[in-house]
């Protein structure tokens, strides 16, 4: 179903690829936009298990293309250094691919676990009382949730051990 990787040699363990996923801070979401051209949004994430999670707004372009297509990609860059002397750069990224709901309900666990995941990765040193007071605003958001099917990885041959 997924394509294989052409230059197989570049390419990263899952376990590799699920690391860049794990450390990354934000990444870029690939959807199916309007008129038939694509949308890829910048985009905020938690990683846990086969899953990714989101945050959005109860509306808009992000959650208008998910209603019409739930396939999706998502890619982190891990690595980007620009080599000028060899005419390339040295990179690491990963790519998951997969299937995206959109999940509304309040009373839905799986709602507040995204939120949980997110606000433990991008606010650590806030005090349990602060994050559960910010959750609480949970009915101004939805949590789209990415179940992943395929994930793979990538780097420039120069990283690559032998």
């Amino acid at each position: 179903m997924f394509r294989e990787m052409r230059r197989k040699r570049q390419q990263l363990t899952e376990a590799e690829a699920r690391q860049i996923m794990a450390a990354g801070t934000s990444g870029v979401l690939a959807l199916s936009g309007d008129d038939g051209y694509n949308y890829a949004v910048p985009i905020s994430y938690a990683l846990e298990g086969d899953k990714i999670y989101f945050h959005s707004a109860r509306s808009g372009h992000k959650l208008d293309a998910m209603r019409r297509n739930d396939r999706v990609s998502f890619c982190v860059i891990d690595r980007d250094e620009i080599v000028p002397e060899e005419f390339t750069t040295y990179f690491r990224s990963a790519i998951a691919f997969g299937r995206i709901r959109i999940v509304e309900d309040d009373a839905d666990p799986e709602k507040r676990r995204g939120l949980e995941l997110l606000a433990a990765k991008y606010s650590p040193a806030i005090d349990i009382d602060a994050r559960e007071k910010e959750l609480l605003k949970m009915k101004a958001c939805v949590v789209p949730v990415l179940e992943i099917e395929h994930l793979t990885g990538k780097a420039a041959k120069e990283l690559i051990s032998k």
